[in-house]
């Protein structure tokens, strides 16, 4: 989609912090962390959000995972990190290219009205 911000940092049209890439996947840090360590892994595909995850493209999620685990076993917080996409506007997806928020670096509790 011309008009994604996330198909733009993955074509390169906006500046970005690489974590991670490779043919399926771009990782990056978020620009507002709320973790020491906040990356956002999200599919060179473009899907618009994990309402539209189906058979066809649940390669990417399984991906995602994937490459989630490898990058914390890389930069060692394998021991503790979470994992979380929001889906639509009530959820907080602001955002409409589906992402993975990959935190850790503190120990987290869990509220409704918090991620982290």
């Amino acid at each position: 989609m011309s008009d994604c911000l996330f198909c733009k940092i993955i074509a390169g049209e906006i500046p970005s912090s690489k974590v991670y890439e490779d043919d399926m996947v771009y990782a990056f840090k978020d620009i507002e962390p709320v973790a020491p360590i906040h990356y956002l892994i999200v599919p060179k595909e473009h899907i618009s959000g994990a309402s539209e995850i189906n058979s066809e493209n649940s390669k990417y999620v399984a991906h995602i995972f994937e490459v989630a685990a490898k990058i914390a076993a890389d930069e060692g917080f394998s021991d503790g990190f979470r994992i979380i996409t929001n889906c639509g506007e009530d959820a907080g997806q602001s955002v409409h290219h589906l992402h993975f928020h990959l935190l850790a670096g503190k120990k987290m509790g869990w509220s409704s009205d918090s991620a982290v």
